[in-house]
C-alpha cells in the first residue's frame, strides 16, 4: 500500500511540475488572440476628454482605477469617482474582486506607461479593460510628470538622436 500511495505521489508531482509549461502556454495563446483584436478594439485607448464626458453625463458603466504606485498621488488628486489599486497589485484575488466585469475599467497612471502593463492581462481574464492616453498628464493641468513629459520631448529635439530608416 505504501508503495502505491508514494508511486501516486510521485505521478502527482510529476503532472504537477509540468503543469506550468502547459499554463505558460495556454496564457501566452490567450494573451495573443488578446494583442491580435488590439488594432481593430482601438488598443483599448480612450482620452481625457471621453472620460470628463462620462464623468459629466452621469454615465455609469465604467470605472476608473488609479494605478499609480504611491497612494500618496491618489490623494493628492485624482479623477473623480477613481479607485486607488497599484499597477503591480490589481492581479491579486482581492483586488480583482472590487473590479466589476460588467463596466469598463479604465486604469489611470501619470504618464500613460504603468497603465499598460495590466491591461492585456486584465483583458485576457474577462476584463473590458482600457487605458487613458497620457495618464493624469492629461488629466491634470500643470501635473508633475506631464511638464517631465514636456522637458523629455524638448531635450529630444536638441539631442538629434539617430532614427534608423
Amino acid at each position: 500500500m505504501k508503495k502505491i500511495v508514494m508511486c501516486l505521489i510521485v505521478l502527482f508531482a510529476i503532472g504537477f511540475l509540468s503543469l506550468p509549461v502547459f499554463a505558460q502556454e495556454d496564457i501566452a495563446k490567450k494573451m495573443n488572440d488578446v494583442l491580435i483584436k488590439a488594432v481593430e478594439d482601438g488598443h483599448w485607448q480612450v482620452n481625457a476628454d471621453e472620460v470628463y464626458m462620462w464623468i459629466k453625463t452621469g454615465q455609469k458603466d465604467f470605472l476608473v482605477v488609479d494605478v499609480r504606485p504611491n497612494p500618496n498621488e491618489y490623494k493628492a488628486g485624482h479623477i473623480p469617482g477613481a479607485v486607488h489599486i497599484s499597477y503591480n497589485e490589481i492581479l491579486t484575488p482581492e483586488n480583482l474582486k472590487k473590479l466589476p466585469k460588467d463596466k469598463k475599467i479604465v486604469l489611470v497612471c501619470a504618464t500613460g506607461q504603468l497603465e499598460n502593463l495590466p491591461v492585456v492581462a486584465l483583458r485576457t481574464i474577462g476584463y473590458d479593460a482600457y487605458t487613458m492616453a497620457f495618464g493624469h498628464a492629461a488629466w491634470i493641468k500643470n501635473y508633475r510628470a506631464g511638464e517631465a513629459m514636456k522637458k523629455a520631448i524638448e531635450k529630444a529635439a536638441t539631442k538629434n538622436y539617430p532614427v534608423e530608416k
